[in-house]
């Protein structure tokens, strides 16, 4: 047998595309999945909450490290799915008694572990699938199970089944807080296709919702860009005055600081919008909607209320980048200004300094000179005194027409050592 040498990943990445599987739904069920956005530390207390659930449901303990798992016990289903900052819980139970999204699946859900689960639940879908024969008319459907409130809704699956909404907050008094409630009617999809569609749907309310959540942060944000830009646009004009200088290049850098903050705080949350938003489009192009008569389907309507959200963050993610320029550009010239007036203040200060330097040069000359008079007459005076001491011992000498004419050779080498002596100074 040839022993061939694999790639350490291969295993891994071949496993990849089977990781998410759909759960087989049969008609009738009901459906409940949840959605909690957690910090990014927190995975290991997200398996942790995921194993007490397997152990109180009498379940298989899901493996160490796991990001995925299924599980059934009793006549419950969990699918439990965890991301980069969310984590997401199904749980399916077959049969349609008792009132329909009063008795959902999460009653089968032990209470105080609802309430254990780390991380903050940010969505919330009840599903109830029946066939298409058994179900009431929309008008019964809307009154009886959506408040009354407009649905939304089309064929899916080719006209395979229909999927109703109203994508509102119902209360549920078992959990203490609202979920988007959702019907399915089969026609004639199996139980595999069933979980696949119904996978998509709780995916695009999930995705929905994590994609507004950039909605906030974009308010926010158009808030501080106006002051920003506000600031910004007196400190331009500012620019224009003669007497612009350090403080203005101090409030420039001030406000690049602060443009800075605000988009390395919302720039992983746009960019994460616009990510599930890409999701949401394609999970809506996967339902393969039929339009029904009198019902907005599901793109039409992220495309009327998502779409503009997006924009909106898209919107200021364009401020953000053109008020960065912005504010590249008046630095740029405020530093320029502030070189060239340090240029300007150099020369002024070389100039200076060349005046003082010729100043000190012709003091300087002026010093040697008078040295050179003042030891020229000392020296003058020490030889009259040797020319007189001579004319004392008998030399016949006329010792002040000596010291005279002897004047102009003692200033000559007298000039010539203080020459010599500065030229050794200069070499030294």
């Amino acid at each position: 047998m040839t022993a061939l040498t694999l790639h350490p990943l291969r295993n891994t990445l071949n496993d990849e595309v089977h990781a998410r599987p759909s759960l087989p739904v049969n008609t009738p069920a009901r459906i409940t999945s949840l959605a909690f956005v957690f910090d990014l530390d927190a995975a290991d207390s997200q398996r942790a909450a995921l194993e007490r659930l397997a152990t109180r449901l009498g379940m298989a303990p899901p493996p160490a490290g796991a990001v995925q798992y299924v599980s059934r016990a009793g006549g419950m289903t969990v699918r439990w799915s965890l991301h980069t900052e969310f984590v997401r819980y199904t749980f399916g139970i077959e049969g349609s008694g008792g009132e329909p999204f009063v008795q959902n699946a999460l009653t089968g859900i032990p209470d105080d572990w609802l309430a254990s689960v780390p991380g903050r639940m940010l969505a919330g879908v009840h599903a109830l699938v029946v066939g298409e024969a058994e179900a009431p008319s929309l008008n019964d459907m809307a009154r009886g199970w959506f408040a009354g409130h407009d649905l939304i809704g089309a064929g899916i699956a080719d006209g395979a089944a229909t999927a109703l909404t109203d994508l509102r907050l119902h209360d549920d008094a078992y959990a203490g807080c609202g979920f988007v409630r959702y019907v399915v009617l089969n026609r004639q999809l199996n139980p595999r296709q069933m979980g696949r569609m119904l996978g998509r749907l709780f995916e695009i309310e999930c995705y929905r919702m994590l994609a507004l959540l950039a909605l906030p942060v974009a308010k926010q944000q158009m808030r501080e860009l106006d002051e920003v830009s506000l600031r910004l646009s007196s400190a331009t004009r500012e620019l224009l005055a003669p007497t612009a200088g350090g403080d203005l290049l101090a409030e420039l850098t001030c406000l690049a600081g602060r443009l800075e903050d605000a988009v390395s705080t919302s720039q992983y949350r746009f960019s994460a919008a616009r990510a599930y938003y890409q999701l949401v489009e394609r999970r809506i192009g996967e339902l393969r909607e039929v339009r029904l008569a009198g019902l907005q389907p599901f793109r039409e309507f992220m495309e009327r209320r998502l779409a503009p959200a997006m924009q909106t963050c898209d919107t200021v993610m364009g401020r953000q980048e053109r008020l960065s320029a912005r504010l590249q550009r008046a630095t740029a010239l405020m530093r320029t200004r502030i070189e060239v007036e340090l240029q300007q203040q150099n020369r002024e200060l070389l100039q200076s300094m060349d005046r003082r330097a010729g100043l000190q040069l012709r003091l300087q000359e002026t010093v040697e000179g008078l040295s050179v008079g003042v030891l020229t007459y000392y020296a003058v005076g020490l030889f009259g005194y040797v020319a007189k001491a001579l004319k004392v011992l008998g030399v016949p000498l006329n010792a002040e027409l000596a010291t005279g004419l002897a004047i102009v050779p003692i200033g000559g080498a007298v000039w010539w050592g203080v020459q010599r002596a500065k030229r050794h100074l200069g070499h030294g």
